[in-house]
């Protein structure tokens, strides 16, 4: 069976490219959603009439709902073909995006969101997945480099497509503009795609999965909302979901361990490098998107530039982030991750350094550059680390492997914008308390600044904490199957 597998593989060896395509073209617009919406709030809370708090549903909704469905794409992958997979996520998210287009209110908006995000869930691991399938270990650093394209481009990108978008059009555009390349994606993958993956229907076991939604998206839950209220990460909502989630972890793990067929094996921490990759990818994404979503912040706010200004700003480093995953995971190729992800980690520690010291004064160009400068390093850490972590992995635990990887970067994502803003509102707050009049523009904006440098000088933490892994990070020699 394992040989008539391996020779249809190698029939279909050919097609590479039209099913990376097929697969590429619909994931990039799925993740892009991401963080296309945050320099609309400013426009969505007027035409909609919400409070800030209520708009931020539709990041956390989003999150949400992903950070609860990846850790069971390991199970999905192993009922449903490659295109049953890929075709039914893709039909479920462009149905969310019509949705969203058409919303008459706030409540309509968030189902569509909610849609869009149950299909999104579901690509990137089968996207992973199929990568692994496909291409010998060594040629998955190249391949695993035109994936880091979407995961790192596409969040990128967001807030600049988004500030030229709202400059110029109806937010409503934002989803409008979308539903062509899904549907050229569905069309595409029902022509060119074909199945590469085996379909073993395991067990399903419903406690699992029930433990799973409660830990993960429990832990989502609270990091996201941490940032809403004024007590923060002391508020009830949060530590109580944080509390629930922990448990409900701890047992999904526990469960795992005992199961012969776990929904989501575990094991595979067993691998130091694989568990080392793990902490890395999970700083990286901290990193990255808190860092997306507060300097928009100070670029509006103590800056006073505009939305369409802020996102330009960003758009040199979302570009060169895209163009730097296929060449790192090239050189990955040849030369292993170390001499990789050490420069990158040490280039991060670096940027969140300058960062830390940005004042009013702080030119524009500057901020371009370090914006730029922090996507060059991490376009050298994410998907040469990534690919050498699964690659000590077996073809079994690859589904088990990219949904793990997936889950922890999507959480890291929450945790990160929570934590980042939480510092920086919490400063600016403390800041504010100490003037005559915390209403004057100059006063705002100069505390908003402290809270900021505070919020990066805590990411230079990390970022420290990255180089340290990075160090004792290896060459995997990919297991020997029969």
């Amino acid at each position: 069976m394992n040989l008539e597998h391996n020779h249809s593989i190698e029939e279909n060896e050919i097609k590479r490219l039209p099913i990376m395509m097929s697969l590429i073209i619909g994931v990039f617009f799925a993740i892009l959603n991401e963080t296309l919406l945050n320099i609309a709030f400013t426009d969505l809370i007027r035409e909609l009439q919400v409070t800030p708090s209520t708009i931020q549903w539709l990041s956390t909704g989003f999150m949400l709902v992903v950070g609860i469905l990846v850790p069971v794409s390991a199970l999905f992958m192993q009922w449903f073909t490659t295109r049953q997979m890929f075709i039914g996520a893709m039909t479920v998210f462009t149905i969310g995006t019509i949705v969203c287009g058409l919303a008459p209110n706030f409540s309509v908006l968030l189902i569509g969101r909610l849609i869009q995000a149950s299909g999104t869930g579901l690509l990137l691991p089968v996207l992973m997945n199929t990568v692994l399938v496909l291409y010998p270990p060594h040629k998955r650093g190249g391949a695993m480099g035109t994936i880091g394209l979407i995961i790192m481009f596409a969040p990128a990108i967001g807030p600049t497509l988004s500030g030229i978008i709202i400059a110029s059009l109806d937010w409503r555009w934002l989803f409008f503009s979308v539903v062509p390349f899904a549907i050229f994606s569905i069309v595409f993958a029902y022509v060119y795609l074909v199945n590469v993956t085996k379909v073993t229907r395991p067990k399903v076991d419903i406690l699992s999965i029930l433990l799973s939604t409660f830990g993960f998206g429990g832990i989502v839950f609270a990091f996201s909302s941490a940032g809403e209220g004024e007590a923060g990460l002391f508020s009830p909502e949060v530590y109580l979901s944080f509390i629930i989630g922990a448990i409900s972890i701890t047992l999904f793990v526990w469960r795992q361990l005992r199961l012969e067929e776990p929904i989501l094996d575990v094991r595979v921490f067993k691998s130091l490098t694989f568990s080392l990759t793990a902490l890395l990818l999970i700083i990286m994404m901290m990193t990255l998107f808190s860092t997306i979503i507060i300097l928009p912040l100070f670029l509006q706010g103590p800056l006073a530039l505009s939305a369409l200004t802020a996102g330009l700003i960003l758009l040199p480093g979302g570009l060169l982030n895209g163009l730097m995953s296929p060449i790192t995971g090239r050189l990955f190729d040849r030369y292993g991750p170390r001499k990789l992800v050490i420069p990158g980690t040490m280039i991060i520690v670096i940027v969140m350094w300058l960062f830390s010291t940005v004042s009013q004064s702080t030119s524009v160009i500057m901020l371009t550059v370090l914006f730029t400068l922090l996507n060059i390093g991490i376009a050298m850490i994410m998907m040469p680390s990534q690919t050498n972590g699964l690659n000590e992995l077996t073809r079994k635990h690859y589904p088990h492997g990219t949904a793990i990887l997936n889950t922890l970067q999507q959480v890291a994502g929450a945790i990160g914008v929570a934590m980042f803003i939480s510092i920086m509102s919490s400063v600016q707050s403390k800041q504010l308390s100490g003037v005559s009049d915390p209403t004057l523009p100059n006063e705002v904006a100069a505390a908003m600044t402290k809270g900021v440098q505070t919020s990066f000088t805590v990411g230079l933490v990390f970022a420290i904490i990255a180089f340290i892994i990075a160090l004792f990070i290896k060459r995997t020699t990919p297991p020997q199957e029969a």
